[in-house]
């Protein structure tokens, strides 16, 4: 459990039914966030798809891939991933994640950007963990910060985010400082 009352784990193909739920209760919450997403991605079918091609990453190693679900219930509140996984010398990771709007300001999106950074770390020797987030989303500024994720750049018209290329401020987490292996 990263907080009471949810639990975080490897993303499974029998997630996208109440992925899809999950999603389409909050669409119009994340639509400012979020790129355009046709509708089959608001289904089963369309999150099945998705789950099936996260974990063909997860298998190619360039994603971690993590589902937060209620206790008890298994309800998804939300996703975390570490993608674009880099080792060598770069040893480095970026990190993206939505939580359902009943489980903001409780400390959810904090708790399991920590637990990432402590894989991303202990599992996978990673130095580095990024994000990037619109120039307007100071609630995900914060919850960076309060993962102790600090801002290193701004990024013009980094991602097409709800209808056009949107600016993004750049964070990063440095991990440790041991040479790579």
């Amino acid at each position: 459990m990263i907080i009471d009352g949810v639990g975080m784990r490897g993303v499974r193909v029998e997630d996208a039914a109440g992925l899809a739920d999950t999603l389409k209760r909050n669409r119009a919450y994340m639509a400012p966030f979020e790129p355009w997403r046709s509708e089959v991605f608001y289904t089963e079918e369309g999150q099945r798809a998705r789950v099936e091609a996260l974990l063909a990453e997860r298998d190619g190693g360039r994603l971690a891939p993590y589902v937060l679900v209620e206790t008890g219930t298994g309800t998804p509140v939300g996703m975390i991933n570490l993608g674009s996984i880099s080792l060598g010398p770069f040893r480095s990771g970026g990190v993206g994640y939505w939580v359902d709007q009943a489980w903001t300001g409780k400390g959810l999106a904090t708790a399991a950007l920590e637990e990432v950074c402590r894989i991303a770390r202990d599992e996978l020797g990673l130095h580095r963990v990024e994000a990037g987030t619109l120039v307007d989303n100071l609630a995900s500024q914060r919850v960076l910060a309060k993962a102790g994720f600090r801002q290193y750049g701004l990024a013009p018209q980094y991602l097409h985010i709800n209808g056009a290329w949107r600016d993004h401020r750049l964070f990063q987490r440095l991990l440790h400082d041991e040479a790579p292996l």
